[in-house]
């Protein structure tokens, strides 16, 4: 079996123990054993970065660009490789990872263009013979904790514009998913990038990720996950008063309203639930329709569901492939029993499925005639498990829509530009979607949302400058 290595300073390193990466779609598959960082080869990652920062952060840009335009090359040429061993080891679909994998790739190539466009200020000053500048500078060492369920996009985004605007990085990415890290890291190492500049540092949360929290060279720390981790990771970074940001849970709403087109909102509302099988922060949980479209909608819904094939991840034409791991699958499954012991009618799916092979299969749970204060549609539960709300009207359906302690996206079906245009400026998140599924976003434009679903500047495109860098103001007397 093969063994993968942390990568620190420059080198491969073996760490203090090994975890079994296993496909979620073939438990008998083991894809590969990787290392397992212990609090002191962190602490040697941290060092290496903070060593490798001087130079780096004020070295030649263009070289710089070069390095993350190699690194965003070679993941383009690879993506179906990739694409594969991402589904492999976190169970979406064959299609789902090579376009992630695709994703990663240009987000790499879109940073290694904003390396020569960092922009800054001239200004006059108010007293005579005085000159300003205002320029942007990077923060330092950037600690990266990264989730499982997108294993390549999401340290793509995190990686790429820490890299690009000039600081260090130390990189842990979730322990379901080592295998998209390593791979990204393996790329990365043959980029040209100095040592000790990027270093991936596989291993426990409570072990590595608190040493990202708690040690004052690691300068900022941004972190995509759960909102109660997310949560102690804040509380960590203001007890030392380091940069933080912070991308955590969703209750996403998809309003449909009574003239939508039928189609086009069953098949946003599907692919927004039950794509990725629900493991997503922008899937649309919550389901709020119209009455005069309600039974209609259920109907369709219903039968789009049936016609979907719940398989093995690398299987052509799987639609949705297992959770990601067995304690996911009994969550899901508890939220199934939590919502009928609540009242909801289930109407398709929720159940454990057998395959060919043994691995986390579950049919998607449909509830309808669910109201805003169950927990199934308050409460994120990560998995392929929606409400359907009924509302009254425009009005009640944006008073629902609302209604939640999270703000990551939100969606409406209709064809009036009147709603459609009220909507986006009054609902109360930080994307808003418009006859398509509130999961899916590009990756040249901001990522991220208001309440409890984010803190800190936005992720994605320009605007990740806002937490990459650092404002300095210079006068200068002539």
């Amino acid at each position: 079996m093969t063994q993968f290595a942390n990568y620190i300073n420059g080198e491969w390193l073996q760490g203090a123990g090994i975890n079994k990466n296993v496909n979620p779609s073939d438990l008998s598959d083991i894809i590969g054993e990787y290392a397992q960082a212990d609090a002191a080869q962190a602490d040697i990652a941290i060092a290496a970065a903070h060593a490798a920062f001087p130079a780096w952060s004020v070295g030649n840009i263009q070289a710089r660009s070069d390095a993350l335009d190699k690194i965003g090359s070679e993941i383009l040429a690879r993506k179906e490789e990739l694409g594969r061993l991402l589904s492999r080891e976190e169970g979406k679909t064959l299609a789902e990872g090579i376009g992630e994998a695709g994703r990663a790739g240009n987000i790499f190539k879109f940073f290694a263009a904003e390396v020569l466009r960092i922009q800054g200020q001239k200004l006059a000053s108010v007293r005579p013979g005085m000159d300003i500048e205002i320029t942007r500078e990077p923060v330092g060492v950037v600690g990266i904790i990264a989730p499982w369920n997108f294993p390549m996009a999401i340290p793509a985004w995190k990686i790429a514009p820490a890299l690009a605007y000039g600081n260090t990085v130390v990189f842990k990415p979730a322990e379901l998913v080592p295998g998209s890290a390593w791979a990204i890291a393996d790329i990365i190492s043959r980029s040209g990038i100095p040592a000790g500049v990027f270093n991936l540092v596989m291993g426990r949360g409570s072990v590595v990720g608190q040493r990202f929290i708690d040690d004052r060279r690691v300068s900022a720390l941004t972190f995509t996950g759960s909102v109660s981790t997310g949560g102690r990771v804040a509380q960590g970074c203001v007890a030392r008063m380091a940069k933080f940001q912070l991308e955590m849970g969703g209750k996403n709403p998809l309003v449909v309203l009574n003239d939508a087109d039928l189609n086009v909102a069953v098949t946003a509302a599907v692919q927004g639930a039950f794509f990725s099988t629900g493991q997503r922060c922008t899937a649309s949980s919550r389901i709020i329709v119209e009455k005069d479209i309600y039974p209609r909608f259920i109907e369709a819904a219903r039968n789009q569901l049936a016609g979907l094939k719940i398989g093995h991840a690398l299987t052509a034409d799987t639609n949705i492939g297992p959770v990601v791991d067995q304690s996911q699958l009994d969550q899901n499954l508890s939220y199934v029993e939590i919502g009928k012991q609540e009242g909801a009618n289930l109407v398709f799916g929720g159940e454990r499925v057998k395959r060919d092979t043994d691995g986390f299969y579950m049919t998607p749970a449909l509830f309808a005639d669910c109201n805003n204060d169950m927990r199934i549609s308050r409460e994120e539960i990560f998995g392929p498990v929606a409400s359907v709300i009924p509302a009254d009207n425009y009005e009640h359906a944006l008073q629902l829509a609302n209604d939640t302690e999270f703000g990551l996206s939100s969606g409406i079906c209709t064809t009036s530009l009147k709603y459609a245009t009220h909507f986006k400026r009054n609902a109360q998140a930080g994307m808003v979607m418009v006859n398509t599924a509130t999961a899916g976003v590009d990756y040249h434009v901001p990522f991220g949302g208001r309440k409890a679903s984010s803190f800190g500047p936005r992720e994605q495109g320009a605007y990740a400058a806002e937490f990459y860098t650092t404002v300095k103001t210079a006068y200068t007397s002539a």
